[in-house]
């Protein structure tokens, strides 16, 4: 019988920041880099969860704090992301100079 390990879960962890660091710095649409930094935070709880499970509580308080900044960050992104293809009429980051001074 297999035995799932938290080992398995900060290798998953892993590559879910991986891909989702790669996301960030491949892409170009605005749109895509929100969800791969949404893939990252999640990477981060996964990780916080599985060292929770080997050392204690604290990693699921702090779990619960990262995915309430995610929910606030998508929110305050989301905004300002409908705002801008509002001016704009694209989700280019080429064309995000405009928030610029």
């Amino acid at each position: 019988m297999l035995h799932i390990g938290a080992l398995h879960y900060v290798i998953v962890g892993t590559l879910l920041f991986i891909i989702g660091m790669v996301g960030v710095i491949v892409r170009r649409n605005v749109v895509i880099i929100f969800m791969s930094i949404e893939l990252m935070l999640s990477a981060v709880n996964l990780n916080l969860l599985a060292f929770s499970r080997l050392h204690g509580l604290h990693g699921q308080v702090f779990a619960i704090f990262v995915a309430c900044d995610a929910a606030a960050e998508a929110a305050v992104g989301l905004g300002i992301l409908i705002a801008f293809f509002r001016n704009r009429a694209t989700v280019n980051m080429d064309e995000v100079r405009l928030l610029k001074w």
